[in-house]
């Protein structure tokens, strides 16, 4: 991702995970059978045969609201939200509080907090990523790649 103080777009997050090897990327969008809400977002999946896995992706990235989870407000132009599978290990070690949520604005940029839904299981989040998120980010992403690598090489040999 960036080396600048910039913020970190979309497609920056997209090759970083792209680039841990193995990653199916899905983008719903009109006339594929996804949902409209899901339009314009982006699902990580370690899937290196091209097959969506029936699980969780390792991360997401989400461009607006949703009827039950608008605190990040992401219906201001530019914004999104990076979700990242770390894990209650990582959750833990990044925010120092067992897997719930947290006191923090969800519309905070470059701020890592609880997923507002899914922070119970592990989840974090940040909307539009930056400097201050990005050692973190990249080292959250690196640990949800492997724990769906793990994942996947379970499911290949119970196949």
């Amino acid at each position: 991702m960036s080396e600048t103080l910039e913020p970190v777009d979309i497609e920056e997050i997209t090759q970083f995970v792209e680039s841990l090897g193995g990653v199916l990327t899905v983008q719903p969008q009109p006339g594929d059978g996804s949902p409209e809400i899901a339009w314009g977002d982006r699902f990580f999946y370690v899937a290196p045969d091209g097959v969506v896995p029936r699980t969780q992706p390792l991360a997401s990235i989400v461009t607006k609201d949703h009827p039950d989870d608008v605190g990040s407000r992401l219906d201001r132009p530019g914004a999104f939200r990076l979700n990242i599978g770390a894990g209650r290990e990582e959750f833990v070690a990044w925010t120092g509080h067992e897997p719930a949520g947290g006191d923090v604005d969800l519309g905070t940029p470059d701020v890592l907090f609880a997923h507002p839904v899914y922070g119970y299981l592990g989840w974090l989040a940040v909307v539009n990523p930056g400097p201050r998120t990005d050692a973190a980010v990249r080292e959250l992403l690196r640990t949800a790649h492997g724990r769906a690598q793990e994942r996947y090489r379970r499911r290949s040999q119970v196949e």
